[in-house]
């Protein structure tokens, strides 16, 4: 009774399904994804995004600039690394130099004095680091000369 049914839904159909496909267009393939023009306007975009992070990039550079000048009150004069996240600073502030201790979250003042002067040229190495450099310097001057 099933064979009957299908065959007999087969037979009625089968002039439908022909009609349909005979209505049917032809393939027609999609357009390619991409064409010289959407590669050339990917690349424009992408110079595009690259010329406003360099533009912002310089703007806040100018901004978080320091004002340099002579009203400034404070300056870091040196400073040192005693750890890995710890510093001890010396900060001129007009005439008085301020010894900070420096860590993560914390800023401590270790001591103050008046302002003075820092060596110009750090001290001479003791004799032995001495010699090493006198014969450095001799044989430099045999070779270049």
């Amino acid at each position: 009774m099933l064979k009957r049914l299908t065959l007999v839904s087969a037979l009625l159909f089968s002039p439908f399904a022909l009609a349909a496909d005979a209505t049917r267009p032809a393939y027609t393939p999609p357009a390619p994804a991409l064409t010289s023009g959407s590669i050339l306007q990917v690349i424009f975009s992408l110079l595009l995004v690259l010329a406003a992070v360099v533009v912002v990039a310089w703007v806040l550079k100018r901004i978080n600039q320091p004002l340099q000048g002579a009203g400034n009150a404070l300056k870091i004069v040196s400073g040192v690394a005693v750890g890995q996240r710890e510093r001890i600073v010396l900060v001129e502030v007009n005439d008085t130099w301020l010894v900070v201790g420096v860590a993560p979250g914390q800023v401590n003042a270790l001591h103050s004095m008046p302002k003075g002067q820092l060596p110009s040229t750090p001290r001479a190495p003791n004799g032995d680091d001495n010699k090493f450099q006198g014969w450095l310097k001799q044989m430099m001057e045999k070779r270049n000369a």
